[in-house]
């Protein structure tokens, strides 16, 4: 079985603004001309977030851009999707998210052997120092690189 993976689309803002404790994948209820949208790789995560309700995830402010070829033009693109997890999962989630005041935020979504996956964090958000400070450590680590490069 090999496992073929198609990133569509990534949030690397997240990475930036939440210290990410944990990885999740998910899959995600689409209609068909969403999934001919994420195709061509029409998908935006910058604002998206997830959030357990009545039992099961869903994914919200996740813009999917219109199928230019769809009669179904006048579907929402940022509506609210369901995300595919077991129930255990979903259990666990939500207790991490309630008991930690944690979020949930989306990565990636990509094709993983033609379905449409999305990656979730479990993450904590960062204060402004926090920011500075990785943002420093990185001007720290770019610089020690550019200094040894010239040394060779």
């Amino acid at each position: 079985m090999s496992e073929h993976i198609k990133l569509i689309g990534q949030n690397r803002k997240a990475r930036h603004d939440y210290q990410i404790l944990e990885t999740i994948e998910a899959g995600v209820v689409l209609t068909g001309p969403e999934v001919k949208s994420l195709r061509l790789g029409r998908a935006n995560l910058k604002d998206g977030y997830a959030k357990p309700k009545g039992g099961e995830v869903f994914l919200y402010e996740v813009h999917i851009s219109a199928y230019e070829n769809s009669p179904l033009h006048e579907q929402d693109p940022t509506r609210t999707r369901k995300l595919l997890l077991h129930q255990q999962e979903i259990r666990k989630l939500t207790g991490k998210i309630v008991e930690k005041g944690l979020t949930l935020v989306p990565l990636r979504i990509y094709f993983r052997d033609g379905k449409v996956k999305v990656e979730l964090a479990l993450a904590k958000g960062k204060k402004l120092y926090d920011k500075r400070e990785a943002i420093r450590e990185k001007d720290i680590r770019r610089e020690a690189d550019r200094q040894n490069r010239g040394k060779r």
